[in-house]
């Protein structure tokens, strides 16, 4: 069950980096930072799924 989960981390975060890029567009409040932090967890997330997949999986 946790290796699944962490297995599938790198993807939650990047949903969440996707769903906070929806927010701020549909929302028209697009500042820099809400930018940012959207594309950080998502470059993170990807990131984090490449690492954990390769030494968890």
């Amino acid at each position: 069950m946790l290796k699944e989960l962490l297995k599938n981390s790198g993807l939650l975060i990047i949903l969440a980096g996707v769903i906070l890029l929806g927010v701020v567009v549909f929302t028209k409040v697009q500042t820099n930072s809400h930018l940012l932090l959207s594309l950080g967890l998502i470059v993170g997330g990807l990131l984090a799924h490449i690492i954990v997949s390769k030494y968890v999986g």
